[in-house]
């Protein structure tokens, strides 16, 4: 006799309670030992402690510090993975900060893992996964964060890596290969009226970019005419970028950051070598491509008017979000039902940041729903969680949900789904035109 999706949400939403205080005291265990990507082994760890708690077979050490746990359902129809972030940001102002390397769960990437691992607890031991027509693939992911370019770019060159980011690195190494659509979440701030949660959004795109000025080095106070200042081509560089603005049309959301990591070495010698590290933002891929074309051009103007060298190299960053409003609609339907439908917005407004989702979203239907929870600025000192049980178990419910809204009933929904989305881009597509970039 089949068993109903209301009944399987129930047994999901029981255990979930049941596993509450677990699934905070690992997030608040990963809140305090932050780690930055592809180097989150103290986090990946801990999922693997809850998966060998379980019983769940799993393999680690993908994509350097990825762990992944496949779940059989009954029949195959259908592949769902469901997705958490491993890693953290660099904030070194933060409170909790790590004091070494500045890393800090300042985007509540701890809450995104806690939220994975009720998924976990909920499929145990319910019966749940005995009912669904489909596969459950739990992904732990490293190196969301686009941050520590030069330390991953040093990780592509020696072959350990392809990609800066994490997903991305999934997607290369065939980890998505045989998933039909991808869940996940993302903990943001409460919205004005008391919205604590959105089934979606849509986020831009961008690249990276690695740019090293090269002067001549001269004692800076007795002979500085005999030297070439890096520093000063660096500076008209960023100068001519911000000269670029007014050309950039205002839906494109174009973002453009710099900063410089290497400014010289002595001040009393000429800068000859000044690093600068920036991203090229926008909401479409032809708006990214024209923003850097534009700042490529300033950074080489700064180079020509002192007669230094400048090197770009670019890599390729995370691609605009492509929604699936299929997955959206059946989120939404579980957001209100956990927490009414006046607390919940069907899709926020675009966000100027980028996620490393976008990319997963070209070439499948992919969720990226939103929990409140969090008060403070993310990426900064003040960020907190106060309200855990939105940030991390309402989500945990949510996305276990909506798992049974797509394999139960022989898998009909994971099926419309996938029938539905028109993918912009193959994955070899993805891997050529973005990922050789």
């Amino acid at each position: 006799m089949r068993i109903s999706k209301r009944e399987l949400k129930k047994r999901a939403i029981e255990e979930i309670d049941k596993k509450k205080d677990e699934i905070i005291a690992i997030a608040d265990s990963i809140f305090n030992e932050p780690e930055l990507g592809y180097k989150e082994f103290k986090t990946a760890e801990k999922v693997k402690k809850v998966f060998d708690e379980l019983g769940y077979k799993y393999r680690d050490e993908v994509g350097i510090t990825g762990v992944v746990a496949p779940l059989k359902g009954k029949e195959s129809k259908a592949r769902v993975s469901v997705m958490g972030e491993l890693d953290a940001v660099v904030v070194p102002n933060h409170p909790c900060a790590n004091k070494e390397t500045g890393a800090a769960h300042a985007c509540v990437h701890n809450g995104m893992i806690a939220a994975l691992m009720g998924v976990a607890y909920a499929l145990k031991d319910t019966g749940i996964m005995e009912e669904l027509s489909g596969d459950v693939v739990l992904m732990a992911v490293p190196a969301e964060e686009f941050v520590e370019i030069e330390y991953r770019k040093n990780l592509i060159d020696e072959g350990k890596i392809s990609f800066v980011g994490g997903k991305q690195e999934f997607i290369k190494l065939g980890e998505l290969d045989d998933i039909d659509m991808v869940l996940m979440h993302h903990n943001e701030n409460d919205r004005d009226g008391g919205v604590r949660a959105c089934a979606g959004y849509t986020s831009n795109g961008f690249l990276g970019k690695l740019i090293t000025y090269h002067g001549k080095a001269a004692h800076s106070g007795g002979a500085p005419h005999l030297g070439i200042n890096a520093l000063n081509a660096a500076n008209l560089g960023l100068s001519a970028i911000a000269m670029q603005r007014e050309t950039f049309q205002d839906g494109d959301y174009i973002r453009i950051h710099p900063i410089i990591t290497k400014g010289g070495d002595l001040v009393n010698v000429v800068p000859d070598e000044v690093k600068i590290e920036t991203y090229v933002r926008g909401a479409r891929v032809d708006a990214i491509l024209d923003a850097n074309m534009k700042t490529d051009r300033a950074l080489k103007a700064g180079a020509d008017a002192v007669g230094a060298t400048v090197t770009i190299r670019d890599l390729p960053g995370y691609l605009p979000f492509n929604m699936s409003k299929d997955l959206m609609d059946l989120c939404y339907a579980n957001q209100v039902q956990l927490l009414g439908e006046d607390k919940v917005m069907y899709e926020a407004p675009m966000m100027a940041g980028s996620i490393d989702a976008g990319d997963v979203s070209m070439i499948m239907p992919m969720l990226h729903c939103g929990f409140g929870g969090v008060e403070g600025a993310f990426h900064s000192a003040d960020l907190k969680v106060v309200d855990k049980e939105v940030a991390y178990i309402d989500a945990a419910k949510c996305l276990v949900m909506t798992v049974i809204d797509l394999l139960a009933d022989d898998a009909e929904e994971a099926l419309k789904v996938k029938a539905n989305y028109k993918a912009p881009m193959t994955k070899e597509q993805y891997l050529k035109e973005w990922g050789r970039m």
